[in-house]
């Protein structure tokens, strides 16, 4: 099956994006907002997942420790935003909570992560582009506000 959208509001511009078993959420959600042109979000979803792949920021290393997670889990937080990347294409950067059968839960940065059954995401354009520089310190594209 493949994903379905529609548009809920038009101002400002709000989606609900319904995706399918097997789909890898982080790149079905960002071949959205660049498909549609959208510079600038707030995303929020809910369902599940098969597995999926977190990340931890090592500030020592300037890179993310990779956490697998190789079971079903419950998608009960995912929180994330799109701005334009230095490469002034849109970046999602969405953080995940994520809970086990035993009700047990781990979050992170979402890497990867392949729905099954459904994640259901509203995806609301921001009435500003955002732009993403890349930090020094950190190495990391973070929102700029000048």
């Amino acid at each position: 099956m493949a994903m379905k959208s529609k548009c809920i509001n038009a101002t400002p511009r709000t989606y609900v994006l319904v995706l399918d078993k097997g789909d890898e959420a982080v790149t079905s959600i960002e071949g959205f907002v660049r498909d549609n042109g959208i510079a600038a979000a707030q995303i929020t979803a809910i369902g599940a997942f098969s597995d999926a792949t977190l990340g931890f920021f090592d500030w020592e290393t300037k890179d993310y420790k990779k956490i697998p997670v190789t079971e079903q889990v419950e998608v009960v937080s995912f929180l994330g935003d799109v701005a334009l990347g230095p490469d002034d294409a849109p970046a999602l950067h969405p953080h995940v909570v994520i809970s086990r059968a035993d009700g047990s839960a781990m979050g992170g940065h979402l890497l990867e992560a392949h729905v099954r059954p459904t994640l259901e995401v509203i995806v609301t354009e921001a009435p500003v582009h955002l732009r993403k520089r890349k930090d020094a310190e950190t190495g990391l594209a973070l929102i700029v506000t000048d």
